[in-house]
C-alpha cells in the first residue's frame, strides 16, 4: 500500500490524467453503444412460466404483454366518441409489435355499467421487457389524439409503465447539498469538503458508463443505474472521507504532506480496501442464487463499488497531493504553526462518550437492544411481492389508468389470471370446459371468460378475474387454490395439464422462489463475513459479534420498510402508495447492508486493533479506538443518510424502498450499534475479544488491516 500511495503522490499528474482518459473513454463508448436495460425475470420451471411458454409456442396473440388504454368520459357518453375511437384503435392494431386490439365496443365486459369508463385491450407480440420503447411510444402518440376535455385517456400495463420509469432521482441534488454541508461542518475546509464529493461523483460517472456497456452482455434492470448511483455515492463519499480524515489527522500530528498521505493510505486505505472488497463479495454473492435478474444487479453494483474504491485508493491521494495543506482549515493551519502537532488520541466529546460506554456497558447494551427490537416488530408482518401500478405516483398515467379500471370494473381487472391448458385430445377439451364451468362463482373469483382455443388447437385459455387486487394476499391464496384444488378436481379424469399464468401469477411465483432463497443467502454472506473478519483481526468473538450486529441492522431496516411501504406510515410524504415489499428487495438490501455494516465494523475495530497490538490493554484499545473513529463514523453516517434519503423522495417506489431501508439501517448502525452496542460488548468481553485458538491461528492466513499491526507481526 505504501508503494501504491507513494506512486500516486509523486506521479499525481499521470494518475489524474489516466483517470480522466478512463472517464472520457468509457462515457464516449457508452454514449455510442446506448443502453440495453431490461427488467427480465427468468425463473424456469415454475407453474406460471410453463403457462407463458405454452402461449408463446401456440397462442402468440395472447403470449405478449397485455396493456390497457383506459377511457373516462367526463361529460356525455362513450357512444358519442365511438367513431373516433374505432378509427384510432384500428390504427393502433396495425402498428409494429401490436398483435391484437380489443375495443370496448366489441367486448361489452370492457365497458363499465354506468357507461362512463371503458378500456381497450392491447395485446403486444412480446413481453414488456422485450419491446422497444419507440414502438410503445408510437401507440401512445396515436391513442392520445382521442384525449379531450370530455374524454380522459390514460395508459396502464407493463409496456406503458416502462415508458415512465425514472432514470434518476429528482431530489438527488438536495442530498448532495446536505452532504456538502455535513462535510464542511466536519472539516471546516472547502477543499477538504470537495475531495470526497468530487471523487465519488467522478467514480459514479465512470461506473454508470461501464454499467451501460455491461447491459449489452447481461440482463440488467432499468433501475440499476439509479441503484448504482445510490450505493456508489454512499460508499464512495465514505471511503474518501475516511482517508481524508486520516490524512488531516496525520498533518495535524506534524507529518509532512507526502508522509501524511502515504500513512493515510497505508492505514485507512487498507481498511477501505478490505471493506470495499467485502461489499463486492457480498453483492457478487447474489450469483449463487442463479437468477439472471439478480446476477445483473449484483455485478453492476459490485462494479460501481470497485470503481469508487479504486478511485479512493489512487485518484484521491493524487488530489490530496495537489491540495497540500489546504485540506486543513485556516484555523487548523494557524494552530499547527503556533502550538505545534496535536496529541495522537483525540480529546473532546467522543473521548468523553467512549469513557461513559466503558463504565456502563451493560445498561447501554440493554437500551440499544430494546430500541432495535422495537424497530424490528413490523418485520413480523412482511409481505413480499411485486408492487403493481397502484403504487405509482399520484397523477401518473399508469396510476390513473389503474384507479379508473378498479373504479369501473373492480381491482381484479388490473391483473387477470390465465388458466392455460395443453390440449392433446377431446378429453382435454372436455376437461377445460368443465373447469370453466366449475370455477364460476367460486370464492375470490368475480368473472370467468369462455374457453378460447389456439388456432392450432393445441392450447386452451381461460381468463379469470379475481375479486381482489393483483398484489392482495387473497389473490395469492386464490392462485394456490386454483392450482391445488380447482384444477385437479376438474382434470382428475383426463389428467390435462393446466397452468396458472399471467403477470400476477408470474410475480407471485417470482416472489415465492426468491423468498425460499433468503435463508441460504443470509447464511452464505454471514459465514463469509465471519471468515473475512477472522482473517483480519485474528479473533473468534469479533466476527461473531459483527454477524449478530449485521442481523440486527437487517431486521430493523426491514421493519422500517414494512412500516412505511406496507403499512403506509409516511408513504404519502414520498409519493408512494402502499403495497407489498418488492420480492427482490430483501436479497439486494441484505447484500448492501452486510457490506455497509462491515465497513463501519472494519473502520471501528481496525483502529481498536491497532491500539490493542501496541498496548495489549483491551479497555484502553476499545476506548481510544472509539474516540478516534467516533467523529468520522458519525460524519460518514450522516453523509450516507443524506444520500439515501434524497433518493427516497420523488423517485420510483423501488428506489424509495432502498433509500428508506438503507438510510434507516445506517442511522441505526452508526448511532446505536457501532456507537453503543459494539464497544459496550467489547468492554464486557475484555481480552477474550482478541483470542483465537493456536491451531486456528496457524491455519488462518494473515492479512494486516492496519500497517502498525503488520510491523508488530514481523
Amino acid at each position: 500500500m505504501k508503494s501504491l500511495a507513494r506512486f500516486c503522490v509523486r506521479r499525481r499528474w499521470l494518475v489524474l490524467g489516466a483517470w480522466i482518459v478512463l472517464f472520457v473513454g468509457i462515457n464516449i463508448a457508452s454514449f455510442s453503444a446506448g443502453s440495453d436495460y431490461s427488467n427480465t425475470f427468468s425463473f424456469p420451471g415454475t407453474n406460471s412460466v410453463h403457462a407463458l411458454q405454452l402461449l408463446q409456442s401456440n397462442f402468440k396473440s395472447n403470449s405478449g404483454d397485455v396493456d390497457h388504454i383506459v377511457f373516462d368520459v367526463t361529460s356525455g357518453t362513450l357512444a358519442s366518441h365511438k367513431s373516433a375511437m374505432d378509427k384510432t384503435l384500428a390504427k393502433v392494431a396495425k402498428m409494429p409489435e401490436v398483435a391484437v386490439v380489443v375495443s370496448p365496443f366489441t367486448d361489452t365486459q370492457q365497458m363499465s355499467k354506468n357507461g362512463k369508463i371503458a378500456f381497450a385491450t392491447v395485446n403486444f407480440s412480446k413481453q414488456a421487457q422485450y419491446l422497444k420503447k419507440s414502438d410503445v411510444q408510437a401507440v401512445v402518440k396515436v391513442a392520445e389524439t382521442l384525449r379531450s376535455s370530455s374524454l380522459l385517456v390514460n395508459f396502464g400495463g407493463g409496456a406503458f409503465g416502462n415508458l415512465t420509469s425514472p432514470t434518476g432521482s429528482p431530489d438527488e441534488g438536495i442530498g448532495l447539498i446536505a452532504t456538502a454541508v455535513v462535510l464542511f461542518l466536519a472539516f471546516g475546509s472547502l477543499f477538504a469538503m470537495l475531495l470526497p464529493l468530487g471523487v465519488a461523483l467522478f467514480a459514479i460517472g465512470i461506473a454508470t458508463g461501464a454499467t451501460t456497456l455491461l447491459s449489452h452482455g447481461l440482463s440488467i434492470a432499468q433501475f440499476a443505474p439509479i441503484l448504482g448511483s445510490l450505493i456508489g455515492l454512499g460508499v464512495g463519499i465514505d471511503y474518501a472521507l475516511f482517508i481524508v480524515t486520516r490524512s488531516r489527522q496525520n498533518l495535524k500530528q506534524g507529518m509532512s504532506i507526502e508522509d501524511a498521505i502515504i500513512t493515510a493510505i497505508d492505514t485507512s486505505g487498507r481498511a477501505v480496501l478490505f471493506a470495499g472488497a467485502t461489499v463486492c463479495v457480498a453483492l457478487l454473492g447474489m450469483l449463487i442464487l442463479g437468477f439472471s435478474f439478480l446476477v445483473g444487479l449484483g455485478v453492476a453494483a459490485a462494479l460501481t463499488v470497485f470503481i469508487t474504491m479504486m478511485a479512493s485508493l489512487t485518484l484521491l491521494p493524487s488530489l490530496l497531493a495537489f491540495q497540500k495543506m489546504r485540506v486543513l482549515s485556516r484555523k487548523e493551519r494557524r494552530k499547527l504553526a503556533g502550538t505545534g502537532p496535536e496529541a495522537t488520541v483525540v480529546q473532546g466529546g467522543w473521548q468523553r462518550w467512549a469513557k461513559i460506554v466503558s463504565r456502563r456497558p451493560r445498561t447501554l447494551s440493554a437500551i440499544a437492544i430494546l430500541a432495535i427490537a422495537v424497530l424490528t416488530i413490523p418485520l413480523l408482518s412482511l409481505h413480499l411481492g411485486l408492487s403493481d401500478q397502484s403504487s405509482d405516483p399520484s397523477g401518473s398515467t399508469t396510476r390513473l389508468a389503474y384507479d379508473e379500471i378498479a373504479q369501473g370494473f373492480g381491482a381484479g381487472f388490473n391483473g387477470p389470471l390465465l388458466l392455460v391448458g395443453s390440449i392433446n385430445d377431446h378429453a382435454d377439451q372436455v376437461a377445460m370446459q368443465k373447469l370453466d364451468t366449475s370455477i364460476q362463482g367460486k370464492p375470490g373469483i368475480k368473472t370467468v371468460s369462455p374457453v378460447l382455443f389456439s388456432p392450432n388447437g393445441k392450447v386452451s385459455l381461460i381468463s379469470v378475474i379475481a375479486t381482489t387486487s393483483p398484489q392482495d394476499l387473497k389473490t395469492s391464496q386464490l392462485i394456490s387454490t386454483l392450482r391445488n384444488t380447482y384444477i385437479p378436481d376438474a382434470t382428475a379424469a383426463s389428467h390435462t395439464e393446466v397452468f396458472v399464468g399471467g403477470q400476477t401469477a408470474l410475480s407471485n411465483d417470482f416472489s415465492n422462489v426468491l423468498d425460499s432463497k433468503i435463508p441460504l443467502f443470509i447464511a452464505v454472506i454471514v459465514i463469509l463475513g465471519c471468515l473475512l473478519l477472522m482473517v483480519a483481526f485474528r479473533s473468534i468473538l469479533i466476527p461473531l459479534t459483527a454477524a449478530v450486529m449485521n442481523l440486527f441492522a437487517m431486521g430493523a431496516s426491514f421493519g422500517l420498510v414494512v412500516a412505511v411501504f406496507q403499512w403506509g406510515w409516511g408513504s404519502s410524504i414520498i409519493g408512494s402508495g402502499t403495497g407489498p415489499v418488492e420480492s427482490f428487495l430483501p436479497i439486494i438490501m441484505i447484500a448492501i447492508l452486510f457490506g455497509l455494516s462491515m465497513d463501519y465494523q472494519v473502520f471501528l475495530v481496525s483502529r481498536m486493533h491497532e491500539e490493542w497490538v501496541n498496548t495489549g490493554d483491551n479497555e484502553l484499545a476499545v476506548t481510544h479506538g472509539q474516540a478516534n473513529t467516533g467523529r468520522v463514523i458519525s460524519a460518514a453516517a450522516l453523509v450516507m443518510i443524506c444520500v439515501f434519503l434524497a433518493f427516497a423522495v420523488g423517485g420510483e417506489r423501488i428506489i424509495a424502498e432502498f433509500g428508506i431501508g438503507l438510510g434507516g439501517a445506517v442511522l441505526l448502525d452508526a448511532f446505536f450499534l457501532r456507537t453503543i452496542l459494539v464497544p459496550s460488548l467489547m468492554h464486557f468481553f475484555g481480552k477474550a475479544n482478541w483470542w483465537m485458538p493456536k491451531w486456528l491461528e496457524r491455519v488462518v492466513p494473515h492479512f494486516a488491516v492496519e500497517a502498525r499491526e503488520e510491523s508488530a507481526a514481523v
